[in-house]
């Protein structure tokens, strides 16, 4: 099986138990949950057996031990991730607003991981992999950004893949370079996971279908549309699937999308079809939604198949 690398933060979540809109006065907190992105998303490939591993770096504290472990746990190869003695592993604070979106106070640059650097370890580790999944917020940190673009053309020049999700926060769309970044990640680009209208960010296109037609155009072979309560829809040649919602309760929506990620590219190595891939994909969306903390709702095969089976069998 192919094994599959990404590179960025591994850093944990905060929470406020209260809501409200960000942190200007003291709020009762929960946590820390491990987090990042990145860590999320292959969490939950290594949760479903597919050989998979990260590139990052965590301080020597707390909480890099607590992602540590739990990567580890969920069969994720985790030696290309540098200790750091005497540094801060990453941190995200996040505070509910009564209307349900969220207000993030992250710590990524100045930490651990926002300094990584080549090491042995890594290279050798960059070797062993065929596929390359890469995010838009490794992409907002100088350190980070330098590893993970240097990841993915070695990976694209032996003849592997790369998906790449924007996951762009509105933190950190005006960092320095990050629109020179995209757009040469976006060329190297086989499977491309936006969510909702992070499609417009890479065309000038004014509809969907426009959006859609432009990217396969420009060589990105199969285009999965993250749609959350709407379900999701996935693009390629051949045409249009969609994959119809699924009715759960939302107890955290932090890291639905990383999850629904890393089940998609888990089934799209593996050959399955559109269809069967969105629908595991869909159902790890939704399953991650119902744990509070990010990397709390990744899901095994077995819990997918208890929630796919029940909606089929309707």
């Amino acid at each position: 099986m192919t094994k599959v690398l990404t590179v960025g933060e591994i850093l944990v979540e905060i929470v406020a138990t209260t809501r409200g809109d960000g942190f200007r006065e003291a709020q009762p907190l929960i946590g820390p949950f491990p987090s990042g992105s990145p860590a999320i998303f292959i969490d939950q490939v290594g949760k479903l057996g597919t050989p998979c591993a990260i590139l990052s770096r965590v301080g020597a504290d707390d909480f890099g031990q607590v992602n540590l472990d739990r990567l580890a746990a969920d069969g994720v190869d985790i030696s290309g991730v540098s200790v750091a003695p005497g540094e801060a592993t990453g941190s995200a604070f996040v505070r509910y607003r009564e209307d349900g979106s969220r207000a993030f106070i992250f710590n990524i640059a100045n930490s651990a991981c926002g300094r990584l650097d080549a090491t042995p370890e890594g290279d050798a580790l960059i070797d062993t992999c065929g596929h390359m999944h890469l995010m838009g917020t490794a992409l907002s940190a100088p350190g980070l950004a330098a590893r993970a673009l240097e990841a993915m053309e070695r990976i694209k020049a032996k003849g592997g893949t790369l998906s790449f999700d924007p996951n762009l926060r509105p933190e950190i769309l005006d960092t320095p370079g990050l629109r020179p970044a995209l757009d040469r990640v976006l060329a190297q680009t086989d499977l491309f996971l936006p969510s909702g209208d992070e499609i417009f960010l890479f065309t000038a296109a004014c509809d969907e279908a426009g959006a859609v037609a432009d990217l396969l155009a420009r060589g990105v072979r199969d285009i999965v549309i993250k749609r959350g309560a709407q379900g999701a829809s996935h693009f390629d040649a051949k045409g249009r699937t969609d994959a119809a919602p699924i009715a759960v309760e939302e107890i955290d929506p932090t890291g639905a999308g990383d999850s629904f990620g890393g089940a998609f590219v888990s089934f799209w190595l593996a050959g399955a079809p559109p269809a069967t891939a969105l629908a595991y994909a869909n159902a790890a969306g939704a399953r991650a939604v119902t744990k509070l903390g990010p990397m709390e709702g990744t899901s095994t095969r077995a819990e997918l198949d208890a929630l796919i089976t029940p909606v089929q069998g309707h």
